[in-house]
Order: structure tokens, then sequence, then C-alpha cells
């Protein structure tokens, strides 16, 4: 797992809630770093639910210890039956398999992480035009996903960076 965590430092952060190991990492990290945390996990009707109900558990843990988490599942169902994977309700069989194996390509979610960026990137925008502060932006990525993965690696990641800062009038954060 790697995580990057080139904050700039803002007050307020917005991350992207999987409910898996990366992210649930990542939102700890980031309560501790920021004043204000804003968690968005997104139900794009994927068929391992318990990842969504992982990232309510944990809310409600950190809510129960009086961290004050804005906390949104963005319902996404409407895409369900337009995306071609085998992780989304409809789709074909989950593989068995190594993730890195040629047969795992059907757990491939079209564009997936940049529909999450997208998203989380415009809930940011929105808040640092809401407070007039800075607000970053958090997602956990697996790093080691890259192989199968097309929305992981790096040079994505740093052309999605690029193309929110060129078309958001963002060029200097």
């Amino acid at each position: 797992m790697q995580l990057e965590l080139n904050f700039n430092q803002g007050k307020h952060v917005v991350v992207s809630l999987s409910g898996g190991m990366d992210s649930s990492t990542l939102l700890l990290k980031c309560i501790k770093e920021f004043e204000t945390v804003t968690a968005l996990s997104f139900d794009y009707g994927q068929k391992h639910r318990v990842e969504l109900e992982r990232a309510q558990q944990l809310v409600d843990y950190l809510w129960s210890k009086d961290y004050k988490i804005e906390y949104r599942v963005i319902k996404l169902d409407g895409l369900v039956d337009l995306l071609n994977s085998a992780l989304v309700q409809g789709g074909n069989d989950v593989p068995e398999g190594h993730y890195a194996e040629e047969n795992m390509k059907a757990t491939v979610v079209p564009n997936r992480n940049k529909i999450f960026a997208s998203i989380t990137q415009a809930v940011a925008l929105s808040i640092a035009d809401k407070t007039g502060e800075m607000c970053d932006i958090a997602m956990g990525i697996h790093a080691g996903d890259h192989a199968i993965y097309p929305d992981c690696r790096q040079e994505f990641r740093d052309a999605d960076d690029y193309a929110f800062r060129i078309g958001n009038w963002v060029l200097k954060m």
C-alpha cells in the first residue's frame, strides 16, 4: 500500500472513501491533519458491498469519538447497467486469481477512479469557494494495482491532476 500524502496543508480536505484499507487509512490520517474532513463514498452498483458497509462503520466509529466528519454516499446506480465489469451487479462472475493475472482485467470498472476523482474535485472546489480557503483532495489509490487498473497508474493521476488544475483555475494549488 502506498499513500501519497503531499497535502498543501489547508484547513479542509475531501477524501474519496471506498471503505477499503487504502482509503480508510487515508481518512484516519486526514482527521489528524485537517480541521474539516468531508468523506465521500460511491455506490455504483458494485457487487462487493462490504466496502460501503465498512466505510459507514468507520465513520460511525469516528463520530462516536467526536470526530466531526461530513460523510456522504453518492449514488451512481444509474451507471450499473452501462458499465461493462464483473464487479458491478449484472456483470459476469468475478474471476478467481491474483489481481495481476490477465483474467482479472474483467474486474476493471471503466474509469472508476476518474469518476470518483471528478466528484471529489467538484466538492473540494465548492468547499474552497464557500470558505474562501484552500481545500485538499485525498484519494487512497493502491499503487500496486496499476498492472490491471489503468486509472491507478501515476501517469493517469498526474494527467488528471493537470486537467483538474487547468480546467478550474487552480494553477497554484
